[in-house]
C-alpha cells in the first residue's frame, strides 16, 4: 500500500455500548478496549505506521462518569502500566515503543501519575514507534492553557507565531495526525486534537472499538492512501 499515513489518531468509541449489548457492566467493555490496543498496534506495525495517538479519557468523561466506573477505569490503566513497568516481554519493550502521555494529568490519582511517569522514563530511549495517550484531555482546554501561558510570558503579541503556539501545546513533540479514526458509529471529534487536526483526514467506522476487525481498519487506511490531500490549497 502506498501513501500510508505517518501518524494516526484514534477515538476508540463504543466500549460501554459493547458491554451493555451483552448486559455487562461498562468497565468490562473498557477491559476489552485496553486489550484491543495491542492488536491494533500490530496492524499498524504491519502497515508501516509508526506514530499512534489514542484518546483514552476526555476531561468531560472524567467529570461526568459515575465514580464506580472511573475507579474501574483507573484500575485497568494501572494494571496495564504495571505490566509495562514489570514485564520486559510487554509489546512496548519488544517493539521499542516510546510512550508519551498528555492532558491534565494532575487531575488523575497520584499513584497513576507516578506509573505514567515511570513508563515515560523507561521508554524515553526507544525510537522505533511512538504511542501517545490523551488522558484527562480536552482540545479547547489545551488551546486555552497554551494561550494563558503565552499571555503570561510574552510582552510582544506579534512574536506569537503558529510555531510558538504549537510549542506551548500539551502535544508538543508529537506529529499532527494524518488520519483520525473514530469507531462506534459516531461522526464527531468530541474535543479531540482541535489544533492538530486542521488538515487531518477523517474516517468513521461503525464497529464498537472492542469489535473492530482488521479488515475494517485496513480498509480505512487504504481509503486514506487513495485520497488527494490539499492542505487548504
Amino acid at each position: 500500500m502506498k501513501n500510508v499515513p505517518k501518524s494516526i489518531a484514534i477515538i476508540p468509541d463504543g466500549n460501554r455500548r459493547c458491554a451493555k449489548r451483552l448486559m455487562l457492566q461498562p468497565w468490562k467493555g473498557h477491559e476489552w478496549g485496553a486489550k484491543k490496543l495491542e492488536e491494533v498496534f500490530g496492524w499498524c506495525k504491519e502497515l508501516g505506521i509508526k506514530d499512534l495517538t489514542f484518546y483514552t479519557l476526555s476531561l468531560e468523561n472524567l467529570e461526568s462518569r459515575p465514580k464506580r466506573e472511573l475507579d474501574h477505569l483507573m484500575a485497568i490503566a494501572g494494571k496495564e502500566l504495571d505490566d509495562v513497568i514489570k514485564n520486559r516481554g510487554n509489546f512496548i519493550h519488544k517493539n521499542k515503543v516510546r510512550v508519551y502521555f498528555f492532558g491534565e494529568l494532575d487531575k488523575l490519582p497520584k499513584k497513576l501519575q507516578e506509573k505514567m511517569e515511570a513508563v515515560r522514563k523507561m521508554t524515553g530511549g526507544y525510537s522505533s514507534y511512538r504511542l501517545n495517550y490523551a488522558v484527562a484531555y480536552g482540545g479547547r482546554q489545551e488551546i486555552l492553557g497554551a494561550c494563558r501561558k503565552l499571555a503570561a510570558e510574552c510582552d510582544d503579541p506579534s512574536s506569537i507565531t503558529e510555531g510558538v503556539l504549537r510549542h506551548s501545546l500539551q502535544t508538543n513533540g508529537s506529529l499532527d495526525p494524518d488520519l483520525i479514526i473514530r469507531t462506534g458509529g459516531e461522526k464527531r471529534l468530541s474535543n479531540f486534537l482541535l489544533f492538530q487536526s486542521a488538515y487531518s483526514e477523517l474516517a468513521f467506522l461503525d464497529s464498537f472499538w472492542p469489535d473492530l476487525k482488521k479488515e475494517e481498519f485496513v480498509a480505512a487506511i487504504s481509503d486514506f492512501s487513495n485520497r488527494k490531500r490539499r492542505f487548504g490549497k
